[in-house]
């Protein structure tokens, strides 16, 4: 479950999700986790999101380092033992589009 503001974001054409390097806001956020959850509260704007296995483990991967949705998908991929595939990188995408209008991560 992700908590998303009033904002439309179209990660369908996958390019400026995909070719764009990402990273976290710096100090922006806290992170919890438990299980295959994470709790995530945005300081800047007070609120508190839940956010599934995926998504929080692509956003501490961005608090690392800095990386497009290729890289990611690539470390995902060897972390995760699949075999990324166009479905997968879309997915990629459209994480990375929802932690974008969270704003808990921005353009590096």
């Amino acid at each position: 479950m992700i908590s998303i503001p009033d904002q439309t974001v179209d990660a369908s054409d996958g390019d400026v999700f995909s070719s764009v390097a990402w990273r976290a806001i710096d100090g922006a956020a806290e992170i919890r986790h438990w299980g295959d959850e994470y709790v995530v509260y945005n300081v800047r704007s007070g609120n508190t999101h839940l956010l599934g296995f995926a998504a929080g483990q692509i956003f501490l991967k961005l608090q690392q380092s800095a990386a497009d949705a290729g890289s990611l998908a690539s470390m995902l991929a060897i972390d995760w033992q699949l075999d990324p595939d166009a479905e997968f990188m879309q997915q990629i995408a459209s994480l990375l589009a929802d932690l974008d209008a969270l704003a808990l991560i921005e353009r590096a």
